[in-house]
């Protein structure tokens, strides 16, 4: 009998009404919802196919071989959404409901119909209701990500709302890492309680994980946590993260291959500008599937339902959910290697055997969606945080990916256009192509951050870099917190202490290149109920960035604390700091 790729969940609630969405691997002939006493009323759901891919490094059932260091097949997928708008509800509403699709004989010798467990639905609270809301990020498919959520969802009965501050996945067009990863940390199995790890296939002697990413860890198969069943009952509230964004275009290396090209590369020599720009021009004409992008956030706007108002449409938005006024924002630019040998195209420079052929140029660590002051989405900002409803809201929260203070590693470099400086022998051959961060320019630093500090925003949040930190900023009105909360069992590590960011010998000594501590000033805070201690000094650190250990927040808008969790395998959830929010003198 056929089965549902996913259980429902939840989206865009309002006073009146809950979008309940789900997906099957099979079109169906009739979709629907039933819901309220007894699941005597129904509502239809209209359906919508959604085309993703697998290649050679999809842990599925039909994935082709696995084969590094050939070309990587890449196939098309394609999956169907169902979603109803269940209508009539009422403040303080808890109504049990269920799916249904119904497949059509084709599909299955057992036509009968394909039914989801039940569950809860509510509309939007009111804003006086005290809401639990999970904070977390960065799952990408990690191996703690399951038993992190799963002890979530055991130590609160249920959460209000997730706040999730982007990356999902690691490849945002590969379908099995949302819905069916063999591993069982897929997105949405995780988040859902059916994160169960599956043997092999014949084809794939190892659980191994894509050796694209930058951080390669040992897998650890494990079939005592599921996740956690949140948001069958829970809507989810996201925002951008560059593993979000993919190119739109292929490659020989399959869908990880797939890194995006910058619309526009900017360089200080008028001549070489022309030059590019020409070059580029040839490529991008043929990438304009998106608009004016080369790169595409089509899967991410495709699975959710987010609310769509602004210029840039679901990729940043303002909504508000009980006491709280959100501002999801698009603040995210491509990952590039920090490697400088001939052989990178990085952060910091382009190939050697690349010179000549542009097209083949990275971009250095270019921004996907420009925030700086004057662009489109910065005059939005500026709007969202004058409107009445951010003005009256009890919390002020704006949420984003790319960290305005952090000990990350990925905080470096500064989140600015990337300088192109390209130097030419006598022959007028290229020598090197480098590409520049000024630090003077962080457009979070330079021009977001004033506007939030004085909107009286009370919390920040947001991820990338894989860690748990905090800091506080005092204003005039009362303290501004900043929280990265994106650690659910892998780290990219924190530089403090004797560990240093992984900065190339020749930009040390830069000061646009800080290779410890918070590059953009604030003082990391100590967890202040339970820290880890430093294994050679026993002092408290100020972070969490440890393999071993999955971290969660949680925002308690009835108190207005934000408690963050840690677990470590085989031991109880530990309250190790908590914080509270103040408010505006407004």
């Amino acid at each position: 009998m056929l089965s549902l790729l996913t259980d429902p969940f939840l989206q865009l609630p309002t006073a009146f009404t809950v979008n309940v969405v789900w997906f099957t691997e099979w079109q169906g002939d009739c979709h629907w919802v039933d819901y309220g006493d007894g699941l005597k009323q129904q509502v239809s759901a209209s359906s919508q196919q959604v085309i993703l891919q697998e290649d050679g490094r999809s842990h599925w059932h039909g994935a082709p071989p696995f084969q590094l260091g050939k070309a990587v097949t890449v196939i098309d997928r394609p999956v169907w959404r169902h979603e109803a708008v269940v209508v009539g509800l009422k403040t303080g509403d808890s109504l049990p409901y269920q799916v249904v699709s119904v497949p059509i004989s084709q599909e299955s010798v057992d036509s009968r119909p394909v039914k989801s467990g039940t569950f809860f639905l509510s509309p939007l609270p009111l804003p006086q209701q005290n809401l639990k809301i999970l904070l977390t990020s960065d799952h990408q498919m990690m191996p703690m990500v399951p038993q992190t959520l799963h002890h979530a969802a055991q130590l609160f009965e249920k959460f209000d709302a997730v706040f999730y501050a982007g990356d999902m996945v690691n490849v945002p067009d590969r379908c099995s890492e949302w819905f069916d990863d063999r591993r069982g940390r897929s997105f949405f199995p995780c988040f859902q309680g059916r994160a169960i790890a599956q043997k092999p296939s014949e084809n794939q002697s190892s659980f191994e994980i894509d050796p694209t990413i930058d951080r390669i860890i040992s897998d650890e198969v494990n079939t005592q946590h599921a996740g956690g069943k949140i948001l069958q009952n829970t809507p989810i509230f996201t925002c951008i993260g560059n593993h979000e964004v993919m190119a739109t275009t292929g490659g020989s290396d399959g869908l990880s291959g797939q890194f995006p090209i910058p619309k526009s590369i900017k360089t200080e020599n008028p001549k070489d500008q022309i030059w590019i720009d020409d070059e580029l021009s040839k490529l991008e004409s043929k990438l304009l599937e998106t608009g004016d992008r080369p790169f595409s956030t089509n899967t991410y706007e495709s699975i959710f339902t987010l609310p769509k108002d602004s210029p840039g449409g679901k990729r940043y938005y303002a909504t508000t959910f009980g006491p709280v006024r959100l501002i999801s924002l698009e603040t995210t630019n491509v990952w590039r290697w920090y490697h400088m040998d001939d052989d990178t195209k990085g952060r910091y420079q382009e190939k050697v055997k690349d010179f000549n052929n542009p097209q083949e140029w990275g971009g250095g660590q270019f921004i996907f969606e420009p925030i700086k002051q004057g662009s489109i989405q910065y005059q939005w900002l500026e709007e969202q945080l004058q409107h009445p409803d951010f003005k009256r809201a009890k919390y002020r929260v704006v949420m984003f990916h790319h960290p305005p203070h952090s000990l990350g590693n990925n905080i470096v470099p500064p989140y600015t256009d990337p300088q192109q400086e390209i130097q030419r022998d006598n022959n007028e051959e290229i020598t090197s192509i480098r590409y520049h961060y000024d630090r003077d320019k962080d457009y979070l630093i330079r021009d977001v951050m004033p506007l939030l500090e004085q909107a009286g925003v009370q919390l920040i949040y947001y991820g990338h870099c894989h860690l748990w930190n905090r800091f506080e900023q005092t204003t005039d009105w009362g303290t501004m917190h900043f929280l990265e909360s994106s650690h659910a069992g892998n780290t990219h590590g924190a530089a403090w202490g004797d560990t240093h960011r992984k900065i190339p010998d020749k930009l040390k000594g830069d000061r646009s290149y800080i290779a410890v501590g918070n590059p953009n000033g604030l003082t990391p805070i100590v967890p202040n109920i339970s820290p880890l201690l430093d294994s050679k000094t026993k002092e408290p650190l100020p972070y969490i960035a440890h393999d071993k250990v999955g971290v969660f927040s949680v925002f308690d808008t009835g108190s207005g604390e934000i408690s963050s969790y840690r677990y470590e395998s085989g031991k109880s959830p530990v309250k190790f700091d908590v914080f509270k929010l103040t408010f505006s003198t407004e």
